[in-house]
């Protein structure tokens, strides 16, 4: 958070681990290989107990290790299964909900999206709260294609004026009222799950961060229709909230039993660093243009290139730096929210944290426009053996 000594530390030990990578034997050179591409605090945990594991079984020091490593692995597999079932349970409410045959623009990728909640509340405790919150989280990503892919301006207002007043309106045109609807009918049963669960329902709150949400998808889409070229620091203000993370994180604050409270407003608004840190994470990963989403045809905008506008001297390599240090910044103050806000619960602090480790994951290409780190999570903790076969890469 800031200390200058850790910066030098982590210089130091970098640059020492990578120079004795050559002489180690081939186990403990991709053992440190794994541990410096995915450092310990910004990846899932999961997912790096299951490559620790996998390295002590290379060592054979002994009976308590094989101990230890034969309860991990009936943990592993408890969860898998449950993982895979969760999964089946919501590919089949996806299948009766017909969006996907009726918004045939948009993007199907129910994978995708229950992933972000399998990494962002794991473990069995969380099961029933995970099916309700990857419902939310897939309007996430098909509310975004309504306004980058299909919409144009007079409708997207329409739209937007619709999801402000919560109220349906038969001036939609037919694929944005059945999205409403839909919208409508998944956001109320949030709420009332919730109310089931705790004693409290939260539906005011629910379709205000929708509300907030469609709000900045609008200015994104006004900037873009009438050519105006927004400062960086604008773009990014807009963008913690069109990311979408503060909408998903009041879903959560409530399916986890956060009580009715003023700190809920300061999510959906994004001013709480919990959200904003996050936010700001998945925004410039994003925006750092490592790679292009095939299924995605619009066009929302970049950090960098906006940075580059701002500052004509500056240099594209220069821009993605000055990026990468602010996402440094962004991990500095989610950690420091993390570790010291007692306001929240601490389940819903680190899940904050998951949230911005999965961002890592997703936006990890490499060269050949792949997500190995991704393919090799999806297969250790969820598919396992399932017969399906399934593209990841292409479905991200």
């Amino acid at each position: 958070m800031g200390e200058e000594i850790l910066y030098k530390a982590n210089e130091f030990s970098t640059k020492h681990l990578k120079s004795a990578m050559r002489y180690l034997r081939p186990n403990d050179s991709a053992f440190v290989r794994h541990t410096l591409d995915h450092p310990y605090h910004k990846s899932l945990k999961q997912y790096k107990a299951r490559h620790y594991l996998k390295y002590v079984h290379s060592l054979k020091i002994g009976d308590a290790s094989v101990s230890m490593e034969k309860l991990a692995q009936i943990e592993f597999r408890s969860n898998q299964r449950l993982y895979q079932d969760e999964f089946k349970k919501i590919r089949r409410w996806w299948s009766d909900l017909g969006l996907a045959s009726e918004l045939t623009f948009a993007r199907d990728q129910i994978l995708k999206w229950y992933l972000y909640s399998m990494t962002t509340v794991p473990g069995p405790q969380f099961s029933r709260i995970r099916l309700e919150f990857t419902k939310a989280i897939s309007f996430l990503f098909i509310i975004d294609d309504v306004f980058d892919i299909m919409g144009n301006a007079e409708e997207l207002a329409l739209f937007t004026q619709t999801i402000n007043s919560w109220e349906d309106s038969n001036a939609l045109p037919g694929y944005m009222r059945v999205c409403f609807l839909a919208l409508q009918q998944v956001t109320e049963g949030i709420a009332q799950f919730v109310e089931q669960g705790y004693g409290w329902n939260p539906i005011n709150f629910l379709k205000r961060s929708w509300s907030t949400l469609c709000n900045a998808f609008m200015v994104e889409s006004r900037w873009f229709a009438n050519s105006q070229v927004p400062s960086a620091a604008e773009y990014l203000t807009n963008g913690v909230t069109s990311s979408g993370v503060p909408m998903m994180m009041v879903h959560l604050y409530f399916l986890l039993g956060h009580r009715v409270t003023n700190e809920a407003a300061n999510l959906i608004d994004g001013k709480s660093t919990l959200v904003s840190g996050a936010a700001k994470i998945l925004r410039l990963l994003d925006d750092l243009g490592s790679a292009k989403d095939e299924n995605q045809e619009g066009f929302d905008g970049s950090y960098v290139e906006y940075y580059m506008k701002d500052n004509p001297s500056c240099s594209l390599d220069n821009a993605k730096l000055h990026t990468r240090e602010l996402i440094s910044k962004s991990w500095e103050e989610l950690n420091k929210e993390c570790f010291f806000n007692t306001s929240f619960l601490p389940c819903f602090r680190e899940a904050s944290l998951n949230c911005a480790r999965m961002f890592t994951i997703i936006y990890n290409y490499n060269e050949e426009q792949q997500l190995p780190p991704l393919d090799d999570y999806i297969q250790i903790l969820l598919l396992g053996e399932m017969t399906e076969d399934y593209n990841f890469t292409r479905s991200f």
